[in-house]
């Protein structure tokens, strides 16, 4: 039972990690943007977490983590930000090498502008539940960023790649969330679920993988 959480962090990185050396898309050859993007955005995450866990915001289950604790986080759940988003950038290149076709570059400003809406409204109308109202301000904040301040050229791609991570997704956060690994405050969410999973870890998600794409981005173009 106390190797639950760690057999489902191996299962998310054993493919990613095993096709990381295939000769097409040669993914260890971009590891060196990769990482110090993920370590970037796993402090960010990381801080967030901590803080979060004193709130009480959520829990975690000592009957399924190891029991190896550091600043009230299971290990495993600092190996969860890095694990994860490496796994999700090996499925943005993959897409990138295999879809030459940006296929939301003419769809991008449209689904960013009704994402914006619609997490600000949210926010604004459930401004007491801490979890809601945290992550869909800065997730709304930081696609404004990059759709009409940055006007990033990858944004489209991104949209291609969370849209296919969603499949994993809900494999691996269903997993956490029904064993429980993880348990909820009620209080700070809409308790609105996709099966176990609050629907806020989607966009927690997708902000957490944005940054990290948008960091891994700006350290290839620079080292270019």
């Amino acid at each position: 039972m106390h190797f639950y959480y760690l057999l489902i962090l191996a299962f998310t990185l054993s493919y990613p990690l095993f096709k990381s050396f295939e000769t097409k898309i040669q993914f260890y050859k971009k590891w060196n943007s990769l990482f110090p993007a993920i370590t970037i955005a796993a402090v960010l995450f990381i801080g967030w977490d901590i803080w979060f866990t004193k709130l009480g915001i959520w829990y975690f289950n000592r009957d399924f983590v190891l029991g190896f604790f550091l600043v009230n986080l299971p290990i495993e759940e600092w190996l969860f930000f890095f694990i994860t988003p490496f796994s999700c950038v090996f499925i943005y290149e993959v897409l990138n090498y295999f879809v030459k076709k940006d296929v939301f570059a003419k769809a991008s400003k449209t689904i960013s502008v009704v994402l914006i809406v619609l997490l600000l409204l949210t926010a604004f109308l459930n401004n007491s539940k801490i979890y809601t109202t945290f992550t869909f301000i800065l997730l709304a904040a930081f696609l404004i960023y990059h759709q009409f301040i940055n006007k990033s050229v990858y944004l489209s791609r991104f949209y291609l790649t969370w849209l296919v991570c969603i499949i994993p997704f809900l494999i691996v956060n269903g997993l956490l969330t029904s064993i429980p690994i993880i348990t909820y405050n009620n209080l700070h969410i809409l308790n609105i679920r996709i099966y176990t999973i609050p629907i806020e870890d989607m966009f927690y998600g997708m902000l957490n993988i944005l940054l990290v794409i948008s960091i891994y981005e700006y350290l290839k173009h620079r080292k270019k």
